[in-house]
């Protein structure tokens, strides 16, 4: 299927200035052609759709009138000798004051949307503060600002602030920054609760730019909401009411977004003038190669043919792989194919969060100089980090989003250059969707970006920090919330005392220390190699992600080199490694049991109940799979011994009384399959249904009480585990109940379990479709998840089909 997607003007949408465009050199047209050609011939049966978008003129309009001459000469000497109109549109908005989202797609020069008028500003005293995610984009955009700065002679003082600044320049930032470029977690800990050594900033600050505005959604939005109300508290003190200019790409409420993360109107500016050169994606489905269980080829090894294909054909190629692990697999196997030489100069490289900045500084240097065929990334390259010119983007996986899927296949084709992006399908039910209704990527709006600044845990650490910074008086807002019950029970617990009608903090603690922004335990490992007595530091991993990856016995890979995990000193944050050269990568095992704490809302039924509410999550990895590289076949299991994680949260449930399911199924496990398989339906249908991410939201199978668990065995067939772990005997149990959650993922919640729960209806439904619909005779990965062997009983699929019809007579 060919679709031309004639209106479908800002999906890829990659261009720079217009000098740039014009100067950069065409891409290697016969290559791309050729890759073209070679992808039609193997993948006969495989493309099931390409989407073409056509080339798009520039629109251009006049620079403002008034603009300062120096700033006219600095753009002149840089080959800008006009705007794109959205350029002027939000110039227009930010100069007269205005607060100003721009929606354009990657690379459409939003970064002068914002650049002119803080250089406006910046020749009349004023000052300005960038925000970026990550200190790559901030010193992407330093660099930028110095070069408009030396080609106009304008004086301009811009520096980063950040972890790396030492103090000295610190000093310096803080008394002679024209532009202080920083992140959120700089502000949060080292600016806001420091303000008076700042005032120079603060007093003159006329505009606040925060970049990536869609990376602000979730638990990290919802602090980051608050974050922008301690800074208006900070600026309103010094007598400031700064400008702000949003910047985003595609997602379906950027206003919205904005506005929720601000707590004041702004404008919109969406509709691109920068130029584009043809687009093209292919949806890529791999084959079946075994129709009985549903079985496709990995979409790893289709992958990573694609991407060899493109690298034999002299195009720069990037590949998008959701995982950390993933992209480790994905590096090693175009290694093993382009850099098994190790005289020549590496051509494959790994891009992912945990690496050192060295080494990510390293390959985004190599990226932009061009000396580097092909990358691999995790979602870190979606940002706008300057990559350089790139032909082809092979996405392993479709990304859980469409917002996300568009911004990674819009890192290639830059200035005006021709593109091709091949989106691999995985056997997952989404991917799955996409593949057989590639239509959803042009027809469904992009999602939007959620976020509750008013939760109370994250509200409260903000009010906490931000009475650090500035007395509270009766009547003051923060935000909408009425915080006289908060700051009386923080009177109540000794960290303000009330003096009058104002709150002022007593406390000898400083708050914001103990507030992470991205993560709701804080506290990186260290992965420190000790290969010969040596003790070098080689990586960093999140909390969150440690007990997945550095468990004893792990096979840790960075650049697709493997080390294995001797020790992990759990309360050191530490995880000791040496070399190996094992030709296996580990898998963690892991599994979640809830206990529900609270019903908000229930629906009772004459076979069952749905309801929402609060629950407690336990995560535990319990162990780990050795699997072998190509072959991909599992070659032993390992324990695993750590530390729970735990959360209270809010969660949609399903349960069925144990009559229904007597008169409904032959045996307790023909039952516990239905009820695992119909939770990879649902699991991945609430995704879809609430446009959030996948990861968003947990599943789980259990008994509501925390007593038991069920996991998928390694023959396919559920089983149970009790709250150690161990296995327990299904019919040892005196009542069956099963209950089947979708949690919110985040602790405290982000307001997705009741819109979930209103949806219910529906979710079973599109389930129920899925899984009705799907090519399979017995259950595959694509509708109710892992397979079996050999058939016992009910198969897979008619044991979901039955739990979800089971579902569908709740009310």
């Amino acid at each position: 299927m060919i679709v031309s997607v004639l209106d479908q003007t800002d999906l890829f949408g990659e261009a720079v200035s217009p000098a740039a465009a014009e100067a950069s050199p065409r891409p290697a047209a016969a290559g791309m052609l050729a890759l073209a050609a070679d992808l039609h011939a193997s993948g006969a049966g495989r493309i099931c759709a390409e989407l073409v978008q056509p080339a798009r003129p520039a629109r251009y309009a006049a620079f403002p009138p008034g603009l300062d001459a120096r700033i006219l000469a600095a753009l002149a000497a840089r080959g800008v000798a006009r705007l794109y109109t959205h350029q002027r549109e939000a110039m227009d908005h930010a100069l007269a004051g205005r607060h100003v989202v721009v929606a354009t797609p990657t690379a459409s020069g939003k970064s002068l949307c914002y650049h002119l008028p803080v250089l406006a500003a910046a020749l009349s005293q004023g000052r300005a503060l960038y925000l970026f995610p990550t200190k790559a984009l901030a010193q992407d955009q330093l660099a930028e600002l110095l070069e408009l700065n030396r080609a106009g002679g304008l004086g301009l003082r811009a520096c980063t602030f950040d972890g790396d600044t030492p103090g000295d320049a610190r000093r310096v930032v803080r008394s002679h920054g024209d532009v202080v470029i920083s992140n959120p977690d700089m502000l949060h800990q080292g600016m806001l609760p420091h303000h008076p050594k700042w005032a120079r900033l603060f007093e003159n600050l006329r505009y606040v730019v925060i970049d990536e505005l869609h990376v602000y959604r979730g638990v990290f939005g919802a602090h980051m909401a608050n974050l922008l109300r301690r800074l208006a508290r900070v600026c309103a003190f010094y007598g400031a009411s700064p400008t702000f200019i949003f910047c985003s790409a595609t997602i379906a409420n950027p206003r919205e977004l904005a506005e929720r993360l601000l707590g004041a109107p702004v404008a919109l500016v969406d509709a691109s003038g920068a130029p584009q050169g043809e687009k093209t994606l292919m949806i890529w489905n791999p084959p079946i190669v075994n129709a009985d269980l549903g079985l496709r080829a990995s979409a790893r090894s289709q992958s990573s043919h694609i991407a060899r294909l493109a690298v034999q054909h002299g195009l720069k190629t990037l590949v998008f792989a959701n995982s950390r692990l993933e992209v480790e697999v994905l590096t090693k196997y175009l290694k093993d194919r382009f850099d098994a030489d190790p005289r020549e100069a590496p051509r494959v490289a790994a891009y992912r969060g945990g690496y050192l900045p060295s080494e990510r500084r390293d390959k985004e240097k190599k990226l932009r100089a061009g000396s580097l065929d092909c990358a691999v990334s995790t979602s870190a390259l979606e940002l706008g980090v300057d990559i350089g010119s790139l032909d082809v983007c092979v996405l392993n996986g479709y990304p859980g989003s469409i917002a996300a899927t568009w911004q990674r296949l819009g890192r290639a084709g830059r200035r005006e250059r021709a593109a091709l992006g091949v989106l691999v399908a995985t056997s997952a039910p989404l991917d799955q969707y996409v593949a057989r209704h590639p239509e959803f990527l042009l027809g469904a709006s992009p999602e939007h970006a959620r976020i509750d600044p008013d939760q109370l845990l994250i509200l409260m650490d903000h009010l906490r920090c931000a009475a650090f910074e500035l007395p509270f008086r009766s009547g003051e807002l923060f935000g909408g919330e009425e915080l006289e019950p908060m700051l009386g029970y923080l009177e109540h617990q000794s960290v303000l005392h009330r003096e009058g009608d104002t709150w002022h903090w007593i406390a000898d603690s400083y708050p914001a220390n103990a507030v992470s922004l991205r993560a709701v335990a804080d506290g990186n490992f260290v992965v420190i190699d000790t290969t010969g007595g040596a003790r070098n530091v080689i990586a960093e991993v999140d909390y969150s992600s440690a007990p997945l990856t550095l468990y004893e016995g792990a096979i840790y890979l960075v650049q697709a080199s493997p080390w294995q995990v001797e020790k992990l000193d759990w309360s050191g944050r530490k995880a000791f490694v040496t070399k190996t050269r094992a030709d296996y990568y580990t898998d963690a095992i892991d599994y979640t049991r809830l206990k529900i704490l609270d019903d908000f809302e229930r629906a009772q039924g004459p076979a069952g109940h749905s309801a929402h509410g609060e629950v407690h999550v336990v995560r535990r990895v319990a162990g780990y799979k050795k699997i072998r590289y190509y072959t991909h076949e599992n070659i032993g299991y390992g324990p695993v011994n750590l530390p729970d994680h735990e959360m209270h949260t809010t969660a949609l449930w399903w349960e069925l009384d144990e009559a229904a399911l007597c008169a409904a199924f032959a045996s307790r496990q023909d039952a516990l399959d239905g009820f695992l398989g119909a939770a990879h339906a649902l699991h991945h249908v609430a995704a879809l249904v609430s446009l959030s991410e996948l990861r968003d939201i947990g599943r789980a199978v259990g008994d509501g009480a925390a007593t038991w668990s069920a996991v998928v065995g390694p023959e396919g067939r559920g089983v149970l585990r009790g709250a150690d772990g161990s296995e327990l005997a299904l019919r040892a149990e005196r009542h069956f109940r099963p209950t089947l959650f979708l949690y919110d993922n985040y602790p405290g919640g982000i307001g997705l379990a009741a819109p979930l729960f209103d949806a219910r209806r529906q979710i079973v439904t599109r389930a129920a479709e899925i899984v009705q619909h799907c090519g399979c005779t017995q259950g595959c990965p694509a509708c109710v998840g892992p397979v079996l062997g050999v058939a016992r009983g009910l198969t897979p699929k008619q044991s979901a089909l039955a739990v979800l019809h089971l579902l569908a007579l709740l009310p």
